[in-house]
């Protein structure tokens, strides 16, 4: 497996996943509307996004990070808003490696925390999450928030 931090001229890659994280979350199923989405984050800068390939050179698994600043501590952290692994790659680490990129890309950048949220009743999530060192953060909505230290300041 490979990971790889996608530019504007490869978002195709990513929006077939893309499309099916939003249907796991209960939306239609809209490829136009992926591939528009996934472009204008990439063309504004607006995100990061990594891929994780199989040894076929196969998009397997996404992740996509949104910057996060606080002004009075002025710094940039990160929000690991979407992370989706095709369910023939899923048992296999590769969402693992996707959240442990993350965490090195958002420690790289000096980040504090990498903070993301997941549904209440998305327990394989919430197993993963913890087990990498993610701590619950108080439930807010319908989404439990979890954060990790990647620096500390």
């Amino acid at each position: 497996m490979q990971i790889k931090r996608i530019t504007l001229s490869e978002y195709q890659l990513v929006t077939g996943l893309f499309d099916k994280y939003r249907v796991f979350y209960k939306q239609p199923s809209d490829i136009p509307l992926a591939e528009k989405f996934i472009r204008e984050r990439l063309e504004n800068k607006e995100s990061v996004i990594f891929v994780a390939f199989d040894n076929d050179g196969s998009p397997a698994g996404f992740t996509q990070l949104y910057p996060l600043i606080s002004s009075v501590r002025a710094i940039k952290n990160w929000l690991l808003n979407d992370l989706y692994v095709d369910a023939a790659y899923r048992k296999q680490g590769v969402g693992e490696a996707l959240i442990k990129t993350a965490m090195d890309f958002a420690a790289g950048e000096n980040a504090v925390y990498l903070k993301l949220e997941t549904a209440v009743d998305n327990y394989a999530a919430q197993s993963l999450y913890e087990a990498i060192g993610f701590k619950k953060q108080e439930p807010e909505t319908g989404y439990l928030t979890y954060k990790i230290e990647v620096n500390k300041q």
